[in-house]
């Protein structure tokens, strides 16, 4: 029995161009009855990074995929194939290494080894959607002589973030306090300038502020007025808003708010001609406004959700999504006398006429930090298996 343990080191998150690095660890776990006969052997093990892309066959229509070459290899046990017995089709996969040849492991010995690859720039971000879905998956294949290839699957999320891949990196470094008896690998310190130069793109991609001004109106007249400070979010973010009712000439007896993403599937991959888009509430905000001068909301973004992005199948985008319930007749008409005596009553009517309206803001959600984004991933930094 060997344990085979991979541990990310700095958590299920990444960047699109990010190094990521996986420590996997042979173990041959020491008993009580252990001998020296007890020696364990393995011919080979290796990694692979791959995406997989699944597609609701109600919702999309995809063209035929020549899958013929990986249906024979899957049919042979001794080849290593990362997606086998997976659903939907590979899209993007990097180059597999092997990690050793001919293992042999005595009773309590373990030996790791260290796995590092560049995510590609060109692919899809993770996405779990109601049409589609893209995971990223590192799989480690190892094998026992004349034994069937065991898999281990370790997944991760990527974050994408536009404008990394045109980037060029200047040749000569900055002047820097520096230690000459510490070697640094180029590929290393050009991730870490990368995750550096993401952060700063984002800081000042979601900082800028400027007032935006919005008259809330139906076919009526004026109800009131919306204002926000950027329409330019990263995951994490709060979206904050303001309404100002006393400059309306129509009564607001309710609002809602919701914080929603756009799933659409491009027309030429669409099941149904005009189907319509799916959307995803991430928070809502809902509040009685009658008699109210001023009012605010908070949604925050969650750090699971996907950042919106675009690929030749599907959009994803965000936006604001507004209801407005107001009533057709005036104010003062809205509250009724409940007595003529000195002590005066006012309650609301029983029935009053309204009508409701919506209104759609279109927001941009970018990525954050992925360290900060793996502090809430579903997936965890360790997978293990038993072969």
């Amino acid at each position: 029995m060997i344990e085979v343990l991979a541990k990310l080191g700095r958590g299920p998150v990444f960047l699109a161009g990010e190094v990521l690095e996986c420590v996997i660890t042979f173990t041959n776990p020491l008993s009580a009855s252990s001998t020296s006969a007890s020696s364990e052997m393995l011919a080979w093990a290796s990694a692979q990074i791959h995406c997989q892309f699944h597609a609701s066959e109600n919702r999309v229509a995809l063209p035929p995929s020549d899958g013929s070459k990986h249906d024979v290899q899957a049919e042979n046990e001794t080849v290593f194939v990362p997606n086998r017995g997976e659903r939907g089709q590979c899209i993007l996969s990097t180059p597999p290494k092997i990690l050793f040849c001919d293992l042999r492991l005595d009773p309590g010995e373990s030996k790791s080894y260290s796995y590092c690859e560049t995510l590609p720039v060109d692919g899809p971000p993770s996405f779990r959607g109601q049409s589609v879905k893209y995971v990223y998956k590192l799989t480690i294949g190892c094998q026992r002589v004349n034994s069937p290839i065991k898999l281990l699957r370790v997944p991760f999320r990527v974050l994408v973030l536009h404008g990394l891949k045109d980037y060029q990196f200047p040749q000569d470094e900055a002047v820097a306090p520096s230690n000459p008896f510490l070697e640094e690998e180029e590929g290393l310190k050009k991730d870490s300038r990368l995750a550096d130069l993401a952060t700063e793109l984002l800081m000042v991609a979601t900082s800028r502020r400027s007032l935006h001004l919005y008259n809330i109106s139906n076919t009526r007249g004026k109800v009131g007025t919306f204002c926000i400070f950027k329409t330019v979010y990263k995951i994490g973010e709060d979206v904050i808003g303001t309404f100002n009712f006393s400059e309306g000439d129509i009564p607001c007896l309710q609002f809602s708010v919701s914080l929603q993403t756009e799933e659409s599937i491009q027309e030429e991959f669409q099941r149904r001609r005009g189907q319509p888009v799916s959307f995803t509430v991430h928070a809502r905000h809902q509040e009685s406004c009658l008699h109210t001068a001023q009012s605010s909301f908070s949604l925050p973004i969650p750090l699971s959700s996907t950042p919106g992005f675009h690929t030749n199948i599907v959009s994803l985008k965000w936006r604001l999504h507004f209801e407005f319930v107001t009533s057709g007749e005036s104010a003062g008409t809205c509250l009724v006398r409940g007595s003529q005596s000195e002590a005066v009553t006012w309650t609301g009517v029983e029935q009053m006429e309204v009508d409701t309206f919506s209104w759609d803001l279109p927001i941009k959600v970018l990525p954050t930090n992925p360290i900060l984004a793996s502090y809430v991933s579903q997936f965890s930094s360790t997978n293990s298996i038993t072969i």
